[in-house]
C-alpha cells in the first residue's frame, strides 16, 4: 500500500503557531484498529477554533484538524469494519486530541465508527457532517420532548450556519413550519429553498429585554447561537415547549430568570454531539438516511475545497461568513 499521506496540521514551529500542509507519516496517525482512506471531511466552527492558538481546542501538537470524516476502510483488525467498507467518524477526540479528517488517511478506533448508511455516500455523509448530526440530535430531542408537526412554528436561529441550515431542512422534511432567523438579508431566498417557511431578522431574535416573559410564539426551537438569542427564545416559547441548544457563537452567558420554566413549563435541552453514546449515534444516522434526510441533500451542489484552501475557509467560519456546508477533499 502507498504510505504517502498529505495532511493539514496545526501547531508550533519555533514557538510560532503555524498552519501547514505537508507529508505526515501514516505510522504517526495515532492509535486505532481501522485505517481509512479519507474521501471527504467538512468544515465546522470547532475546526476553525482548533486551527488557532487562541481557540484552545487543539490538545496535541502537531494536530491534524478535522472533527469528522468519511471514507473507505483500507486496513482493519475489526470484523465489523472489513476492508472495502465505508464508514463515518466524528466526535470523541477526533480533530482535538486524535488526528482528524484533514488528511488523506486517518487511523480511528473501531468503537468510534459508524457504518455508512445504505443510501448515503461519503459525500452526502459529510454534507451532513458533525453540524448536521447535531441538527439531527436537536430535532430528535425536541420530538422526544413532545414536539409534533402542527403544533405551530419552530424557530431555527443561526440558520445559515452548519447546524442551523441542516436543521431547517430536517424540520421541513418532518412537516414542520420552520421560521429561520439570520443576520444575512441576502440569504432569505436560499433559506426558503432549503425548507424555511419564513425568514426573520437576527436583530429581532437577539434583542435584549427587561421582560422575563413575552408573548408565546414558538412551539419549539433549535438554537445554534446562545447568549441573548437563547434568552429571547426562552421568554417567547409556548407553554410546554422546548428549545434544543447547541451553540455559543452569540456568547456563553445566559441572562434569564426561572419564570419561563416555572410559569410556562418550558424545557432547555442541551445538545452535545461529541460524546453521544454509540447506540443513539447509529440510530440517528439511520434517521438521517430516512425520515430526517433533507430534501436538498441529493440536489444541492456543495463547495468542495482541497487542503491548501483550508486557512481561508477556516477564517471565514470563525468570522461568521460561511453559508451552508463546505466539503474538504484531501485528495485534491
Amino acid at each position: 500500500m502507498n504510505t504517502d499521506n498529505m495532511a493539514f496540521f496545526v501547531g508550533k514551529i519555533d514557538n510560532e503557531w503555524t498552519r501547514t500542509v505537508k507529508q505526515f507519516p501514516i505510522d504517526d496517525l495515532g492509535t486505532g484498529d481501522v485505517l481509512i482512506r479519507v474521501e471527504f471531511s467538512c468544515i465546522n466552527y470547532k475546526d476553525g477554533l482548533a486551527s488557532t492558538e487562541k481557540g484552545r481546542v487543539a490538545r496535541i501538537d502537531p494536530l491534524i484538524c478535522g472533527v469528522d470524516l468519511a471514507g473507505e476502510v483500507v486496513q482493519s483488525s475489526n470484523a465489523d469494519f472489513p476492508v472495502g467498507s465505508h464508514v463515518i467518524a466524528h466526535g470523541n477526540d477526533i480533530g482535538v486530541s486524535h488526528h482528524g479528517g484533514y488528511s488523506q488517511f486517518a487511523r480511528i478506533p473501531a468503537d468510534w465508527l459508524v457504518a455508512m448508511p445504505q443510501n448515503m455516500t461519503s459525500k452526502t455523509a459529510m454534507m451532513i457532517g458533525t453540524a448536521g448530526f447535531t441538527a439531527a440530535e436537536s430535532v430528535d430531542a425536541l420530538e422526544r420532548a413532545g414536539l409534533r408537526p402542527g403544533d405551530g412554528p419552530v424557530l431555527v436561529t443561526g440558520a445559515t450556519g452548519g447546524v442551523g441550515s441542516v436543521a431547517v431542512g430536517m424540520l421541513a422534511k418532518r412537516g414542520y413550519e420552520v421560521v429561520a432567523s439570520t443576520g444575512k438579508a441576502s440569504s432569505g431566498d436560499w433559506l426558503k429553498s432549503i425548507g424555511a417557511s419564513s425568514v426573520i431578522d437576527r436583530a429581532e431574535t437577539s434583542a435584549e429585554s427587561p421582560k422575563p416573559l413575552e408573548g408565546e410564539r414558538w412551539a419549539g426551537a433549535v438554537d445554534c447561537v446562545g447568549g441573548t438569542t437563547l434568552a429571547y427564545v426562552l421568554r417567547t416559547l409556548k407553554y410546554g415547549a422546548a428549545v434544543a441548544a447547541s451553540g455559543l457563537t452569540g456568547g456563553s452567558g445566559l441572562n434569564t430568570t426561572v419564570l419561563p420554566f416555572i410559569l410556562r413549563n418550558i424545557s432547555l435541552l442541551g445538545i452535545d454531539s461529541v460524546q453521544t453514546p454509540m447506540p443513539l449515534r447509529r440510530s440517528l444516522w439511520q434517521r438521517i438516511d430516512t425520515d430526517l434526510r433533507p430534501q436538498w441533500l441529493d440536489t444541492e451542489v456543495p463547495e468542495i475545497i482541497g487542503l491548501n484552501d483550508l486557512p481561508l475557509q477556516l477564517d471565514k467560519i470563525l468570522a461568521g461568513q460561511m453559508q451552508g456546508r463546505v466539503l474538504v477533499d484531501p485528495n485534491l
